[in-house]
């Protein structure tokens, strides 16, 4: 049996299929079924069932896929250990970050980070909270940048900011007039969110939820992108609610129609998370010092209150 073997399987088990797993193993389909032939010779037993379309696993298959995970996983810490040791920052790194982030924090810190560590091939994914949880529980992301916190065992936090929420008001709102805003003001009735799936979404439902509503409105809209939000309220279609960082690239007109929080300001956590038994740790310290250093001059705001990003 050998790491090798190991690998196709987890493939084929991904896959579903020989000639794609093949594909992602830089191998040919023969070469992959033999050594799979041999796995299964060697054990006398078949791991997979392979009258089924798409394949799948026998019973005892997907015990043995998850043994294999669990081998392979730390067949390759090896070499993270190895790096460790040597003090080198390189290979590739797995970072998913979420919706709401990654268009404004992406840009602040990329170019700085692969000028200072160039050895480093960062592989980046836009994710939703509950997908790099998942990715990371099975091996699939070395780290993320997320809304935080998310009180998970698996997993462990390290703040990177606090980023405060803004009031995005039209002309013709009932706020309008107001310089600051208190959360008491808020009505989630005639707020535009984020649809479901965003955690920006939930911090901003759980900021809401302890004042009185308004039954009497005649829609609720919800989008899936933040510029969006902008612009459907740009039509006076309701307030929304921002992070700090989307505000800084409004024109001169929207900048307007922006309302700070009095204090303390309303804020999420935004940490870089990963796995309790990650060993990459090298990087996930230089991506911390990079992204910290650089966001430190952005968001200057002390006096917040964390808003939870869990959906109650």
């Amino acid at each position: 049996m050998t790491i090798t073997q190991l690998n196709y399987v987890l493939a084929i088990a991904e896959h579903k299929n020989f000639t794609k797993a093949a594909e992602k193993c830089f191998v040919t389909q023969p070469t992959l079924s033999t050594q799979i032939q041999k796995l299964e010779d060697e054990l006398d037993i078949l791991i997979f069932d392979r009258s089924k379309k798409p394949i799948e696993l026998t019973d005892v298959g997907r015990k043995i896929v998850h043994q294999a995970k669990n081998i392979v996983d730390e067949s390759e810490r090896i070499q993270d250990i190895v790096d460790q040791q040597k003090g080198f920052i390189g290979g590739e790194f797995r970072l998913g970050i979420i919706p709401t982030v990654m268009p404004t924090l992406l840009p602040m810190f990329l170019k700085a980070f692969i000028k200072k560590y160039p050895k480093v091939k960062l592989k980046i994914e836009e994710l939703t909270t509950e997908e790099i949880i998942t990715r990371i529980n099975d091996g699939h992301l070395d780290a993320a940048i997320a809304a935080t916190p998310l009180v998970l065992e698996s997993i462990k936090e390290r703040v990177l900011y606090y980023e405060p929420f803004v009031g995005y008001i039209p002309n013709d709102h009932r706020l309008k007039d107001k310089k600051k805003i208190d959360v008491s003001d808020l009505d989630i009735n005639d707020m535009l969110l984020l649809e479901d799936g965003h955690c920006f979404r939930d911090g901003v439902i759980n900021l809401c939820k302890a004042f009185k509503t308004h039954q009497d409105d005649q829609f609720q809209l919800e989008s899936g992108s933040i510029e969006t939000l902008i612009k459907l309220s740009n039509e006076g279609l309701g307030m929304t609610l921002l992070p700090y960082l989307n505000t800084m690239d409004l024109n001169e007109k929207m900048s307007k129609q922006l309302h700070h929080f009095n204090e303390p300001t309303p804020a999420r956590e935004v940490s870089i998370i990963y796995h309790k038994n990650e060993l990459k740790m090298q990087i996930i310290d230089a991506l911390h010092d990079v992204i910290s250093g650089i966001i430190r001059g952005a968001i200057a705001f002390h006096n917040v209150e964390i808003i939870s990003p869990l959906s109650k």
